[in-house]
């Protein structure tokens, strides 16, 4: 097992400077830097663990779907891979419009698709009719996503796509298929009961890179801003 340097050693290590800084910013910005590093670490400790997880439970349930190229089973969205990435996508039949968070979401993993591919499937479900779902999709100009109807609605109740009440929820599943058995791996469970004062409910690492940017930056990711499904002069 390699030894690690401890992270404020690396930081005092680092060698960018920015012009007209003044000492006061470069101590701060050291000491942050050993925050990061550290963080970078915690996530690759998660990473392992999650990784490390053992079986999880076998999919048995009576599971339909609705795609582009027709209807599968929940073995028919792995196509030639062994693992599969699933979003509960809030987009319902009583929905008018989707979810604009959720919306967000996948729009940038749109640009990632192709990518996430070559590794594992990747399918984004949704309780709506598939003509609804490729209509939003053509509105939208995803090319590399697959949607799926969740035709029965039994995989969104079983892997909480759907609240107590009935309504959408959003849900990150991921699944593997080891010699013909398909369990269920690791879910984002992080919710309203986990979260901390003050913050939306999120997993961590957030898989939505808005606001790893925002988080970037002096404002933050503030407390009144949402996504919109539209801006300018088409904002609503």
């Amino acid at each position: 097992m390699n030894t690690l340097v401890p992270a404020a050693e690396l930081a005092q290590r680092a060698t960018m400077t920015f012009p007209n800084e003044s000492a006061e910013y470069r101590q701060a910005r050291i000491a942050l830097l050993a925050e990061e590093i550290e963080l970078r670490r915690h996530i690759e400790r998660v990473a392992e663990m999650r990784r490390a997880l053992p079986p999880g439970g076998i999919v048995k349930g009576d599971y339909h779907f609705d795609g582009e190229r027709g209807a599968v089973d929940i073995d028919g969205l792995f196509g030639d891979k062994n693992t599969l990435v699933t979003y509960s996508y809030m987009f319902g039949p009583e929905r008018k419009r989707p979810c604009p968070m959720c919306t967000s979401l996948i729009s940038a993993w749109e640009g990632e698709a192709a990518d996430i591919g070559q590794r594992v499937a990747l399918a984004v479900i949704a309780r709506s009719p598939l003509e609804r779902l490729v209509a939003f999709k053509q509105e939208r100009g995803w090319r590399d996503l697959a949607l799926f109807s969740d035709t029965n609605g039994n995989f969104s109740r079983d892997y909480h796509g759907v609240s107590k009440d009935g309504g959408d929820e959003p849900a990150i599943n991921v699944f593997t298929r080891r010699d013909g058995v398909i369990r269920h791996f690791w879910s984002g469970e992080m919710d309203f009961a986990t979260a901390d004062p003050g913050e939306d409910p999120r997993g961590a690492p957030d898989p939505m890179p808005l606001w790893t940017v925002l988080d970037m930056t002096p404002e933050g990711r503030g407390t009144d801003w949402y996504p919109k499904l539209e801006y300018g002069a088409k904002s609503k």
